[in-house]
């Protein structure tokens, strides 16, 4: 599947974050000693030194901040769309960049629940974030 987005640039720190998706959920380092979340990727936990590694997470979020860009800087993505931070249920202030989809602008809050979906592209599955269906809808 082609896409007009920019992909971004798979490397040995951060290949299991982008071909997650491939296994179902997305995948967030997670240390091996004291068990806290670690994002944005890097080789040591901040709060004890130890050796974080990918783990799944619940794929569940709650838009924290988000911005609706109306300006049309690549010709070929459809304006409006929600550029938004979400956090994961996870471990408080554990947040991402995303996009929300499958969901009208004017109708994104900040603290609806979403959760991951993936856009697959080439070798890389994008985390994307929709707004979630009470059960019976």
């Amino acid at each position: 599947m082609n896409s007009p987005r920019t992909l971004p640039m798979i490397t040995a720190a951060t290949e299991y974050f982008w071909t997650s998706g491939s296994r179902g959920a997305l995948e967030i380092l997670r240390c091996t000693n004291c068990g806290y979340w670690v994002h944005t990727p890097s080789p040591i936990c901040p709060q004890c030194f130890g050796v974080p590694e990918p783990r799944p997470i619940s794929g569940a979020a709650a838009v924290h901040s988000y911005t609706v860009n109306y300006h049309p800087w690549n010709p070929d993505i459809e304006v409006p769309y929600v550029i938004a931070v979400v956090e994961l249920p996870e471990q408080a202030g554990l947040r991402l960049m995303t996009n929300i989809v499958d969901c009208p602008p004017e109708d994104v809050r900040i603290g609806m629940a979403v959760e991951v979906v993936f856009e697959h592209v080439e070798d890389v599955y994008l985390p994307l974030f929709r707004p979630v269906v009470p059960n019976g809808n």
